[in-house]
């Protein structure tokens, strides 16, 4: 009898741990600078990716460099880092090599927040950034490269080893929301669906169904920034 309620305790335990929680309507916040507060997605990708397109929606009163998007792998830590700064936005792909976007000040005057999706194909190196659902001039960058599987994603620090290394000068202080990645490009009508909020298919990330775990001071919250859906 003990033994099979040890079993029982340890299933139940099993599948708590793998539950998938919708969190539309939630976001991550982030209330102060810190080394340890984090988010960890429990997705995994299984096949290297030769495409991706990456959206979310956050809000901030931070102007220095902030990570939105830390993805690692065991051959480095910047396989996919997806930073906000003072000027824009900056994209790693496989380490030290990254490209830089300019936001002009009317693109990020929104009072929802600021939604950002960032494109990127193998075939071409090309790179495609949307602000508040509006594209930037496309740049180039890491052609031929493909992004290793089976990495570590995090959200509100930058990992500078696999699944670790924080930084409080390397933190996310705010809110994250509506965070969704396919191993596809969105056209731009779908990039127009994704600020909106609608559902697309394909996600290899899903803020409606996610599994993920906590650590330091990080909480989830109702929003307080959305996009309402077009009628």
């Amino acid at each position: 009898m003990q033994k099979m309620l040890l079993s029982l305790l340890l299933l139940i335990s099993l599948v708590g741990s793998l539950a998938l929680e919708d969190l539309e309507g939630k976001a991550l916040v982030f209330p102060e600078a810190s080394d340890t507060a984090h988010a960890r997605l429990k997705t995994t990708i299984q096949q290297p990716l030769t495409s991706f397109t990456l959206c979310l929606r956050y809000l901030t009163e931070i102007k220095h460099i902030q990570p939105l998007f830390s993805y690692a792998s065991k051959r480095t830590d910047n396989e996919i880092l997806l930073n906000r700064n003072n000027i824009g936005y900056e994209l790693y792909i496989e380490g030290l090599t990254k490209v830089d976007f300019t936001v002009p000040e009317i693109l990020t005057s929104n009072s929802v927040g600021e939604h950002v999706c960032v494109s990127w194909e193998s075939a071409t190196g090309l790179v495609e950034l949307w602000v508040n659902e509006k594209p930037l001039v496309r740049k180039s960058l890491q052609k031929g490269h493909s992004v290793s599987a089976e990495g570590s994603i995090v959200i509100g620090q930058e990992q500078d080893t696999f699944g670790g290394g924080f930084d409080i000068n390397q933190s996310f202080v705010g809110e994250i929301t509506d965070l969704y990645m396919w191993d596809r490009i969105l056209c731009p009508d779908e990039v127009v669906l994704a600020f909106h909020n609608y559902p697309l298919p394909g996600y290899l990330i899903n803020w409606r169904s996610l599994s993920y775990s906590i650590r330091g001071y990080a909480l989830v919250k109702p929003v307080l920034l959305s996009a309402q859906r077009a009628g």
